[in-house]
């Protein structure tokens, strides 16, 4: 090994301490799986993340934001892994490792309460999250499970929390700034070499899990059959990972953006997800005006790049057919997707209820006909406005926004990069 990448590598595993810890635990993951005993990781996997996330929380914060992200890229995997060696599908959400990871992020909203309060850049979190409380109230008063109530909270409240935790070390920005750059960038290469080789063979952990799901419109539980998900749950919610991966890879440097940049956008484009390329457009179309003229020439430059390298992969098969049918729906929707008219069915059926919910149904609100429920699947306001109710959901949003114009409004003026 290269004296210089020898070094790199050992710059980027500092604290050794920190680094020892959290390797060895992926080890002991990784012995387990092959001896084929991931049944008794079924309660360790998760309280050692948690373990370990308090540990970096308290000693290395920035190793924290990392070891967060991570824990979203690849524990649903691990928890796929351990359903599979334990014959059956285990309790609990996908996501409960990655949620008690990031739920220690509450701790910096418990010591600077005070501080957000008062600090008008930490308001639009406060909004939102307000809102998210009202609605586990809301689940608490019409009786709802206190252990479901109680994991929604986390799914909806986490997010905001983490974004909470990083907002409060602004003075650590170019320490975290390369912190995310590097883990998307690993990210993005380890979830697209995984998705591409999961669409070619299937592995048996993933058709198992696909088989206990019964979800058709993640593929077939054989190669060239799934929808691509990777390392993460659905192919949507891995679809806007990899979105916000690839924008990433146009402001980092390194040789390993062009290997990422080849397997992420193939994997991207075996999501099938279409909602996600429109966002990757105008993510892009955003993203342009804020950058200096130097770096808007480098993104052009690496877009002629993806072309020759990602063009020529998507135009043969096994990956021609299935990215080329996908792209093909754009220009006649309503005749070539099914999939279309039962969401446009399902809209026509919420809308009208949504229009007159005030006060919301709380967390965990669960929508009783199929075409309601693909409707919702796919609209993010929808269930938004069931759950938290238009009393919930304005403030909400008004957050979202006021975070929104402050990040547009500080690009432009600031000029970024």
């Amino acid at each position: 090994m290269p004296s210089s990448l020898t070094k790199s590598i050992s710059q980027n595993l500092q604290p050794t301490s920190a680094w020892a810890i959290i390797l060895g635990f992926f080890l002991f993951l990784t012995l387990c799986f092959l001896v084929d005993a991931g049944r008794i990781l079924i309660l360790i996997f998760p309280l050692g993340s948690l373990a370990i996330a308090i540990f970096l929380y308290l000693r290395h914060p920035l190793l924290y934001t990392g070891f967060t992200w991570w824990m979203w890229f690849v524990g649903p995997f691990i928890r796929r892994l351990i359903d599979y060696q334990s014959g059956h599908p285990t309790p609990g959400p996908w996501s409960l490792t990655p949620m008690l990871v990031t739920s220690v992020s509450f701790i910096t909203l418990i010591r600077y309460l005070p501080k957000f309060l008062d600090r008008q850049d930490t308001f639009p979190f406060i909004l939102s999250l307000g809102s998210v409380f009202y609605a586990f109230l809301l689940a608490l008063i019409d009786e709802k499970s206190i252990i479901s109530s109680s994991l929604n909270f986390l799914t909806w409240a986490t997010p905001i929390s983490f974004g909470m935790h990083i907002v409060i070390n602004w003075r650590n920005y170019p320490q975290y700034s390369k912190n995310v750059q590097r883990v998307f960038l690993w990210g993005v290469t380890v979830m697209g070499l995984y998705g591409v080789w999961q669409y070619l063979v299937a592995p048996p952990w993933d058709r198992f899990w696909l088989k206990s799901v019964g979800n058709l419109t993640y593929g077939r539980p054989e190669p060239l059959g799934i929808r691509v998900w990777s390392t993460m749950i659905i192919p949507q919610k891995f679809a806007v990972v990899m979105m916000v991966g690839l924008l990433l890879l146009f402001i980092i440097r390194g040789n390993l953006r062009f290997i990422a940049a080849g397997v992420g956008y193939l994997a991207f484009l075996l999501t099938r997800a279409r909602t996600a390329w429109m966002c990757w457009v105008i993510g892009l179309l955003i993203l342009l005006p804020s950058l200096k003229n130097k770096f808007q020439m480098r993104i052009i430059a690496s877009l002629i790049a993806l072309a020759i390298v990602v063009v020529p992969l998507t135009s043969i098969e096994p990956f021609s057919t299935v990215i080329g049918s996908r792209l093909e729906s754009f220009s006649d929707i309503s005749n070539s997707d099914n999939s279309y008219q039962a969401r446009l069915e399902g809209y026509n059926e919420l809308i009208g209820a949504a229009g007159a919910e005030i006060i919301g149904k709380g967390l965990g609100t669960r929508l009783e006909s199929k075409t309601s429920q693909l409707a919702a699947f796919d609209n993010g306001f929808l269930v938004m406005v069931f759950t938290l109710g238009w009393l919930g959901t304005i403030p909400y949003l008004t957050g979202i926004f006021m975070l929104i114009f402050k990040l547009l409004n500080s690009s432009v003026t600031g000029n970024c990069y």
